[in-house]
């Protein structure tokens, strides 16, 4: 062993990116006879990228385009999967639809981002691809009313690797994405660029570091507090790569912020909060119910939800606030995994439209 830093992986680009690409070249050809290649689409926070065409086509109603998806380094099963979208001009009013094409799954349970009966496209994809029409209609004048059918080739059969199936999305994938880039999965990678940042921020003599699950989650802590981009720690699944080396080289002040799910499983204990190596406990979260006087009603339905965000949003039916309880249980099982570490620390619950719903206070 030589000892050298992990190689920085290439990043590659998310399903969502994939499918906004061909939509705009597709919608942009509709219009005007031309498909743009490479197509460039902006990116949900900042910047633009720019995808080759695999194929496109034109008839008198409708077009459609396909991108190969390049998910860079990261072992996704949708790598080099043939991404494609076909629009239809709607009547004035209709504004922008969504259908689901060959190999994009169809929602069918509760507790998902969108809803049953509707095609798995997930809601920022949703709207890069709005936002992509958008940009077409203000260059050319067009009206922006089209429905857009996204399919991926082979995606029933791919849908097979992934965790679909006992979510309730039946026919094919899922087209996500938060940011349009995939960041590449390496748990040796990200760990050591976890403890590198740790000791950025150590040498530079601060005070108070705060790590996310994402970047909605970190969005959330920068609108709170002013602190210098070395203070941000990119800590993703690998909670427990984040609070073993902090435990050995503590700083003063931590804040966490997370998604509901992921630190739910956090607040079980577990220390990898990826889809594929920890799971949801709904007895915890039942448990979590009882402690703040819910309906036995409510507390049977959660045993049977499919996701921590049904759990949720069933309490919120009943005004039940268990965000707050949960960042108390997070930061409980956080002081736990820091042992005796001088660590001041403090939770912040965040949704996807990244308001903070709940959070624990320090523990100073």
């Amino acid at each position: 062993m030589t000892g050298e830093a992990p190689r920085e992986l290439r990043r590659g680009w998310t399903t969502g990116a994939c499918a906004t690409g061909a939509a705009k070249a597709a919608f942009h050809a509709l219009v005007t006879g031309d498909f743009p290649d490479p197509v460039t689409i902006t990116l949900p926070k900042g910047g633009e990228t720019a995808f080759a065409l695999a194929r496109h086509e034109l008839s008198a109603s409708s077009a459609s385009a396909s991108i190969i998806k390049d998910a860079g380094d990261d072992p996704d099963v949708t790598h080099g999967a043939m991404v494609s979208a076909s629009v239809r001009l709607l009547p004035k009013g209709e504004g922008v639809q969504f259908r689901a094409g060959p190999g994009v799954g169809t929602v069918t349970r509760a507790g998902l981002p969108v809803h049953p009966g509707e095609p798995a496209i997930n809601p920022v994809p949703r709207q890069m691809m709005q936002t992509a029409i958008a940009e077409v209609c203000q260059e050319t004048g067009a009206p922006g009313d089209v429905e857009i059918t996204v399919s991926i080739e082979d995606g029933e059969a791919l849908a097979l690797k992934t965790l679909n199936g006992r979510l309730g999305i039946v026919g094919g994938l899922s087209v996500l994405g938060t940011t349009g880039i995939v960041r590449p999965f390496s748990c040796a990678a990200w760990i050591a660029s976890i403890h590198r940042g740790i000791d950025v921020a150590r040498a530079a003599g601060l005070t108070h570091v705060a790590a996310a699950t994402g970047s909605t989650s970190e969005d959330a802590i920068r609108a709170r507090y002013d602190l210098e981009d070395a203070a941000y720690l990119d800590m993703g699944d690998f909670a427990g790569g984040l609070l073993k080396y902090l435990r050995a080289h503590p700083l003063p002040r931590l804040t966490l912020a997370g998604g509901f799910a992921k630190f739910t499983k956090l607040a079980q204990g577990a220390m990898d909060l990826h889809s594929a190596r920890s799971r949801v406990d709904f007895e915890f979260l039942s448990r979590l119910l009882e402690e703040t006087g819910a309906s036995a009603s409510l507390i049977d339905k959660s045993r049977s939800a499919n996701t921590a965000k049904e759990v949720l949003d069933l309490s919120l039916g009943e005004r039940i606030d268990l965000s707050t309880p949960l960042a108390l249980k997070t930061r409980q099982a956080v002081r736990t995994l820091l042992r005796d570490a001088p660590i001041s620390l403090e939770v912040m619950i965040v949704d996807r439209a990244g308001k903070v719903t709940g959070e624990s206070g320090w523990d100073e």
